[in-house]
């Protein structure tokens, strides 16, 4: 199969734990930059990054990059890339987003017009025709400007990489699948640890734990705009990718994952998440506060996401809050606590400077990855070895 170049953005931060999904993934990577992963592979790469990796915002097909410092380079060199080896003739064909970060060329609309423009007149030049119906499969193209150099690539995703299909309702704040995905993935957990979430919200962080312990591909159970591309991606490839995906699944499988959250209809709106993204089995609900937060047995994790207070009046609720965390947190021996939060004071209220600390931005909002760790449970002695 012919080798391509493929863009998966990412969260600001977490550069790193999408490189080595893609690369547990059998993936060579090309380049790493800020909140984004190049890699090569092949028409199936396609379907595998989309259905397989779980902190990816989207999976793009990359046509190609240039410099251009005007319009009218920009316009020549989008007119100078291959259009028509990726768009048939009937292709919806549109510059979904655009992007641009220290470049002389800064503005979206006048940079999304230009380039429909070169692409227009590139694909009429090569289907000898004036005028496009668009009634064929959809190529949105999205274009990255860094330094004046223009990324362009085809979105294969649609609907952004979070959106596994289970999620129908949110609570309060709610992190996204990507980013909770991502951030249990820097943690030491693994399925068969203790894991405890003592303001659950949605179930987001639960939920990603719960799918990763029975190996269920995050995007199994949803569509892709690249599934149309009957062009460029045989659909037998596609069936492939969920098929092993399928195979993959281990839902029989035990679990001591728990969410608490004190508000009841929330509660029940992560049980039916967890429901719709067949993992409700795996996790145990329940209407607590955190300062009933417990458990019998040592060395386990809480992955949490506490409130940030957005308004005033949950701002003056949160030193309480999170003192009152901090304190349920010294009881369990042993155990190791993680949380994304922007309230500056976390630390000093929850009674502990943290280990590590990771700035990581969720969507504008600057936030942090504190990181308190317990000590490592004892090696597991293998008894056929002592006999």
């Amino acid at each position: 199969m012919e080798r391509i170049e493929l863009i998966a953005p990412c969260h600001f931060g977490l550069e790193a734990v999408l490189k080595r999904e893609i690369l547990d993934l059998g993936y060579e990577i090309s380049e790493v930059e800020d909140g984004r992963v190049t890699f090569y592979g092949d028409a199936a790469a396609v379907c595998y990054a989309n259905v397989f990796l779980r902190t990816a915002e989207r999976i793009l097909w990359k046509v190609g990059s240039f410099q251009a410092v005007t319009f009218e380079e920009l316009f020549e060199k989008t007119r100078a890339l291959p259009w028509e080896d990726y768009i048939p003739r009937d292709g919806k064909f549109w510059v979904a987003k655009a992007a641009s970060v220290k470049s002389q060329l800064f503005s979206p609309s006048d940079i999304q017009s230009i380039m429909k423009k070169a692409m227009v007149r590139r694909l009429g030049e090569r289907y000898h025709v004036e005028w496009f119906p668009e009634d064929g499969a959809s190529y949105p193209v999205r274009v990255f400007l860094k330094k004046d150099v223009v990324t362009v690539g085809i979105d294969t995703s649609g609907v952004s990489l979070h959106k596994r299909g289970y999620r129908e309702v949110s609570g309060k704040a709610p992190i996204t699948e990507t980013l909770a995905a991502a951030l249990i993935m820097l943690t030491p957990w693994r399925g068969d640890r203790i894991l405890v979430d003592p303001f659950c919200g949605s179930g987001t962080f639960l939920i990603e734990a719960a799918m990763m312990a029975a190996d269920i591909a995050p995007g199994m159970n949803r569509s892709f705009t690249a599934e149309e591309w009957k062009n460029l991606i045989p659909r037998k490839l596609w069936y492939d990718a969920v098929n092993e995906a399928n195979d993959r699944i281990r839902d029989d499988i035990e679990t001591d994952i728990q969410g608490y959250d004190i508000d009841s209809s929330v509660v029940r709106i992560a049980r039916r998440n967890a429901d719709e993204a067949g993992v409700g089995h795996l996790i145990h609900f329940q209407e607590r506060d955190v300062r009933n937060l417990s458990h019998p047995k040592k060395y386990g994790f809480v992955i949490t996401n506490p409130p940030y207070g957005e308004r005033l009046e949950e701002k003056e609720a949160l030193p309480q809050l999170y003192r009152a965390f901090g304190e349920s947190f010294k009881r369990l021996d042993s155990w190791s606590a993680y949380m994304i939060t922007s309230y500056e004071d976390a630390e000093k209220y929850f009674g502990r400077k943290a280990d590590k600390n990771r700035k990581i931005y969720n969507g504008m909002l600057k936030t942090y990855f504190y990181q308190f760790q317990g000590p490592k449970p004892p090696r597991r002695t293998d008894s056929r070895r002592e006999r």
